[in-house]
């Protein structure tokens, strides 16, 4: 299986032309360091056999340790990228032999140095993240350019979305979470909460009137209901006079109720209501009725015709506002973002509080999963193709390396001068 290996960034094959001819040109200065001090070397040489002065001796000198130097730095930084002249010399070719090793190594070193906890938070604090993004999302523009990236993410995801799966989600996560849960407790003690503090009374109200209402307004009903349950044998007269009187004590009931809020009706109706929510807590027969109205309740297909006709509405407004730059929603998150980046600036204890949360998410990452974030290093380069690399580290640092070459040769130069001169003194 071929091995992956490192990829050109963008406009990177323009530039890697560019550092190959510095790379050769370096070479060739390099070069010319060791042959300028090979030529030296070998007309001092003759010159001294053929009894020149004194002084050949020390250029002789220096223009061999000059080569000698030269030779030695050319050996060493070759030996980082290849074998040199394909001899088979132990530690050579360090990078393509060691590539391995030197990622855990930089795995290693970036996980130490970089990713703990102390430098995190050092580095978070000198940038302060909070200050920068609340100046940041103060400016207009800058709070625009977040609402409309929101607005695309948004759109992306309810697109993706499909409507048969989110309603599916939402019959799991709400329908089915609600259905797990007992209904009468809880709407046995809102329900008592609800009458102690006496907030049904203009719902009883409402029904009161109403049904007075109703009373005046169906005297020919009342009538006729009254006249239909009288015996057979009675005269029609009389079924006229007795429903006329029930009609009237009918509806003389029904004022009273609807004027009197101390009235007998009304004080029986709390009475059964606050039963009914002790009921609802407390009475297992009560418990399972409502147990089972609920069941019914889910189970209705309205229910579920009602679930994805609010998604689908729902979805539509969202798609609708996330595309109108002037929407109520754009606008006010705008506004938000806005707001939020003002109170940042002016807002220590908010900057503080937010500055915190992001060193501690920040802390949480390299304390738990440095470990991952190090290996994606290591397992890159291993990825790499040895030969490939080397070319590529090469490309990067070799033309720096040749002036080890160059400094090799006129420091050896100077060395070889210095050792020489000191010998004559001395012998």
């Amino acid at each position: 299986m071929e091995q992956p290996t490192l990829a050109d960034p963008p406009g990177g094959l323009a530039n890697d032309e560019a550092k190959r001819r510095g790379l050769r040109k370096m070479k060739l200065v390099a070069l010319s360091f060791l042959l300028g001090a090979t030529v030296v070397f070998l007309l001092t040489s003759w010159a001294q056999a053929a009894g020149w002065p004194g002084w050949v001796g020390y250029v002789r000198a220096a223009s061999e340790a000059g080569m000698v130097g030269a030779l030695a730095d050319w050996f060493a930084v070759t030996a980082l990228f290849r074998r040199p002249l394909r001899l088979p010399i132990p530690h050579t070719a360090i990078i393509p032999n060691k590539k391995d090793q030197l990622g855990g190594s930089l795995g290693e070193f970036v996980g130490t140095n970089f990713l703990s906890r102390q430098v995190v938070r050092d580095k978070l604090r000198r940038i302060g993240i909070a200050g920068r993004l609340g100046r940041w999302l103060s400016q207009p523009e800058n709070a625009e350019r977040v609402t409309s990236e929101l607005s695309t993410v948004v759109k992306g995801l309810v697109t993706v979305l499909r409507d048969e799966d989110v309603q599916a989600v939402l019959e799991q996560a709400v329908v089915r979470r609600v259905v797990e849960q007992p209904w009468g407790p809880p709407l046995g003690k809102l329900l008592e909460q609800v009458f102690a503090d006496g907030a049904h009374y203009k719902l009883v109200d409402l029904m009161c009137d109403r049904s007075y209402e109703w009373v005046r307004d169906n005297h020919s009903t009342v009538l006729r209901v009254v006249s239909d349950r009288a015996p057979s044998w009675s005269p029609k007269f009389v079924d006229a006079m007795l429903a006329d009187k029930v009609y009237g004590e009918v509806l003389s009931f029904a004022w009273a109720v609807k004027t009197d809020v101390n009235h007998p009706m009304r004080l029986a109706l709390d009475k059964f209501l606050a039963e009914f929510a002790q009921d609802l807590q407390k009475d297992p027969e009560t418990m399972a009725r409502a147990e089972l109205v609920k069941e019914q309740l889910v189970d209705h297909p309205g229910v579920k015709r009602l679930i994805g006709s609010t998604w689908a509405t729902a979805k539509g407004m969202l798609l609708t506002a996330a595309e109108d730059p002037s929407s109520e929603l754009r606008r006010r998150v705008r506004e938000g973002l806005r707001s939020l980046g003002v109170r940042l600036v002016e807002d220590d204890s908010l900057r503080t509080k937010v500055e915190n949360w992001v060193e501690g998410a920040a802390v949480y990452l390299v304390t738990n999963y440095s470990r991952e974030i190090t290996t994606i290093i290591t397992d890159t380069v291993e990825r790499w193709d040895a030969e490939e690399t080397s070319r590529k580290i090469e490309l990067q640092v070799g033309r720096d390396l040749q002036f080890i070459r160059i400094n090799g040769t006129v420091v050896g130069s100077l060395a070889g001068l210095l050792i020489y001169a000191v010998a004559q003194l001395l012998f």
